[in-house]
Parts: C-alpha cells; sequence; structure tokens
C-alpha cells in the first residue's frame, strides 16, 4: 500500500515540533506500524535543514518544499512518476493539490483536521471538502466547529485523538538545574506551556496572569512559569510587569522535545484555561507526569481531559472559576489519573488501522 502524505511541515525540527507536527508524525508511524506493507510519501512543503528521524518505508520528496509554486510542481511530478493507494492531506489548504493527485491515482481521498485551522467558514473548501472520502478530525469540538458551515455528513467524519507514548514520561522530582537555572527553590510553580502566536491568543496565558495576584494572595509561595516561545512573549512579559506580577512569573522560553517531561516535572499544576485548542495534546503530557491539571470548558481540552474525569474543567471567561481550581489543584497529590490510557499508543495505532481500512473499503465498519 502506498500512501502519500501531504503536510506543511511534520519532520522538520523548526517547523515540526509543534502539537500538529507531533500528531502527524504520530499518524505517520503509526501507518507504517499498523501495515506492514506501507510505504509513505511525504510531500512537505516547509523542510529545515534538520529534521525528525523518518519512520521506516517513509521517503520525503525534497523538492516539494520552498514555497507554492516548488510544492505544486512536485505533486505535478509525482502524478505521472507514481501510483498511490491512498491520499492523506494534513491541511485544508493543500485539499486542492490533493484532490488532483486522489481523482489521478483513483484513490481515497483523506483530510486532517485540528482546530482553528477550519473552525471559521471555508466557502471556497467546499466543494474539495465533498471530494474527501472521510476527514480525520482530532476532536468533536473540531467537528462539530467545522460542521456548523461544511454541512458534511456526521459519517464523513472520524475521530482520531491524539496519542500519549505513556513510555516516554513518568513521574519523578523536579530537575535540580531547572530549579537553579530560574531560581524556583522553594516555590510552588504553576505551568503553562504552549506557543505564544502574535495572533490567535487562546492558550489562557492572559487569563492566568490577570489571577495571578489573586493566587499570590492566598499562595505567597507560588510561582507562575509560561514555557514556550512566540511573537507574543514580549507583551505577556509587560503585561505581567503592569500588572505587578513581574517577580513571580518567569519565561523561560523554547523546551527542547527532549526535556518536556523534565519541564512538567517541574511543576506543582499545569494549567491552561484557553479558548482555541482543537485538543490540547500538552495535558495529556502533564498528566502522564503525574502533574494535576486544570483546563478549558469550552474548548478542546474538555476532550483531552476526558471531561474532568483526568483534571478540573473552567470556564476561562470567570476568573473566580479559574483561582478555585488552580488552588484546588495545587492540593492534590501528583499522581498519573486513572483513563489516560484511553489515549495510549496501542490504541491510537488501532483508531487509526480501522480508519485506513474503512476507506479503502467502505463496506469496513
Amino acid at each position: 500500500m502506498n500512501i502519500a502524505f501531504l503536510t506543511p511541515g511534520a519532520f522538520g525540527l523548526a517547523n515540526g515540533n509543534g502539537g500538529i507536527g507531533l500528531y502527524n508524525r504520530d499518524i505517520v508511524e503509526a501507518i507504517v506500524e499498523a501495515f506492514p506493507d506501507a510505504r509513505v510519501t511525504l510531500l512537505q512543503r516547509l523542510l529545515d535543514k534538520g529534521q525528525h528521524d523518518l519512520p521506516e518505508r517513509t521517503r520525503i520528496v525534497a523538492g516539494a518544499a520552498g514555497g507554492k509554486a516548488r510544492f505544486a510542481l512536485a505533486i505535478l511530478r509525482e502524478m505521472l512518476v507514481s501510483r498511490y493507494d491512498v491520499i492523506v492531506c494534513a491541511h485544508i489548504n493543500f485539499l486542492s493539490f490533493a484532490r488532483l493527485l486522489a481523482r489521478r491515482n483513483k484513490c481515497p481521498l483523506v483530510l486532517i483536521v485540528y482546530g482553528i485551522d477550519v473552525w471559521d467558514p471555508m466557502p471556497g473548501q467546499v466543494a474539495n471538502l465533498k471530494a474527501c472520502d472521510a476527514i480525520w478530525s482530532i476532536s468533536q469540538i473540531t467537528t462539530d466547529r467545522m460542521n456548523a458551515w461544511a454541512a458534511l455528513p456526521e459519517s464523513d467524519y472520524v475521530q482520531l485523538p491524539n496519542a500519549i507514548r505513556l513510555d516516554r514520561y513518568a513521574m519523578g522530582p523536579k530537575p535540580a538545574d531547572l530549579v537553579e537555572d530560574w531560581n524556583l527553590a522553594g516555590k510552588r510553580i504553576v505551568m503553562t506551556l504552549a506557543r505564544l502566536p502574535g495572533r490567535d491568543r487562546h492558550k489562557g496565558v492572559d487569563e492566568m496572569l490577570e489571577i495571578l495576584p489573586e493566587l499570590l494572595r492566598r499562595h505567597p509561595d507560588l510561582h507562575y512559569v509560561v514555557a514556550g516561545d512566540g511573537p507574543d512573549r514580549a507583551r505577556l512579559e509587560a503585561k505581567a510587569i503592569e500588572l505587578g506580577v513581574g517577580d513571580h512569573a518567569s519565561f523561560v522560553g523554547f523546551v527542547p522535545e527532549g526535556r518536556k517531561a523534565d519541564y512538567f516535572r517541574l511543576a506543582d499544576v499545569f494549567a491552561m484555561p484557553g479558548r482555541g485548542e482543537g485538543f490540547g495534546f500538552v495535558f495529556l503530557e502533564a498528566a502522564a507526569c503525574g502533574i494535576p491539571c486544570v483546563g478549558s470548558k469550552v474548548d478542546g481540552s474538555r476532550e483531552a481531559l476526558r471531561d474532568g474525569l483526568l483534571g478540573a474543567l473552567v470556564d476561562p471567561g470567570d476568573p473566580d472559576e479559574i483561582v478555585e481550581a488552580v488552588s484546588g489543584a495545587l492540593a492534590k497529590e501528583r499522581q498519573i489519573p486513572e483513563g489516560l490510557d484511553y489515549f495510549s499508543w496501542p490504541h491510537f495505532v488501532k483508531r487509526l488501522e480501522a480508519a485506513i481500512n474503512a476507506v479503502r473499503d467502505p463496506r469496513v465498519t
């Protein structure tokens, strides 16, 4: 089975380190694990010099990177020289290209959707969406928000939530070097780990900074750590100073993939009361390290935390509710919550296998 996988950037170190990049890498790895005969060709729009290790039986079409024209030419070449059994399109903006490739190969077309990439109406894509054989959605909220304007049959959607590889995480002590580097000895840490984009400020960092004075009144030993980087970091640092909590908030910047578990273990509570998460994989990572979590009722965080089974849920528009939830989480002991294995890697592979089989043979249920 040959699969073409169109993606903005899943295996480049600079453009594949976010949650969407990880999710796409997991899908590719699950394909080759579930199907011993599968070969995956990656048509990747962005490709920096460094890259994540490729799974077996995969290849990257290097000529696809570097701009829209190169991407289009690479797809045209693939139409002429390669044959595929399934086309997987990992961003709605590539759907026109993917549709051409699927038509040429007379094979099923799948679109992957995540969150705010499809929440707002895109009437120009409706015809392309109707050509899809399936839409793999990271969460039910993404399905609902997308279908409010796309109006596709519910049967077109397959829910494919994130996977957590539990063997890569575990409970452990706070890393001594991080405590020393950021002068956090004797502090209880509330953490948010997220990208900080200049637009789409929906991660909940503003909300956390705004309640920090009240949290400090209740918990004088508290310190807020924001891990992650982006264009909005400077504004948020300035806001912390304006609110008078600059000495009680640290912005530690980009977190290397290999140290993410250490950063989670630094925390006593992981809180991200946002408004625009398609899913919220970081909650799974924090929970897998035994860290109590506080997430949002109004976005995909609710599904990541399994409607409150894996952590507390709050209304991001209610500061008092956030304060109470964070205070309650600070009183909890660290433990890996029961029910986290719902998102385990073996379950993800089985869901992916069923999704592939369903598009290859619609009679499969």
